[in-house]
């Protein structure tokens, strides 16, 4: 289960470049599946066959420039949440992709200095404050926090969930 946004994710760091789109995260023809636990199987099977199988719960996807490019689709932060990834840190994201993972709880954070991150590094990163903690490398950076809003549909598992429980309360 993922660590609610106001503690503190710890994990290790797969990286990826600029403009990775979301064929690249979920292969087309895998589309027939639609939960995340099916989609996870499948996730970047293109471009880093090994991961689905080594990602381990709370694993961070590091990115540059224009994460999530191409089609609309929510398959593809579906993915990310089956194979429970903590979040998805990146220069800059396509906003579609940026406003799917939210709406599916998927937390995502625009962050200027990905590229001082590598692969297998181990991060902590506090969603609340953008601090990202890079302990092996001894270093930190600053990603652009994620508004209260933002935090409460993440922590609640995406935009339905936010929904029903705002239904419930009333």
């Amino acid at each position: 289960m993922q660590q609610k946004t106001g503690d503190v994710m710890k994990g290790r760091a797969w990286k990826f470049g600029d403009d990775v789109d979301t064929d690249a995260v979920i292969p087309g023809r895998y589309l027939i599946y639609n939960t995340p636990e099916e989609l996870a199987k499948y996730t970047f099977e293109g471009v880093r066959p090994e991961f689905a199988k080594n990602v381990h719960e709370n694993d961070i996807v590091v990115a540059g420039s224009n994460f999530g490019c191409g089609s609309s689709r929510e398959h593809a932060p579906l993915a990310l949440k089956g194979a429970k990834v903590a979040c998805v840190i990146a220069k800059s994201f396509a906003r579609i992709f940026f406003r799917n993972a939210i709406n599916i709880g998927v937390p995502v954070l625009e962050c200027p200095d990905t590229d001082k991150i590598d692969d297998g590094d181990e991060l902590e990163v506090d969603l609340a404050t953008g601090v990202i903690v890079n302990k092996t490398k001894s270093e930190t950076y600053q990603a652009t926090p994620l508004p209260d809003f933002v935090r409460e549909i993440v922590d609640e598992g995406g935009l339905i969930e936010y929904a029903r429980k705002l239904v419930s309360e009333r």
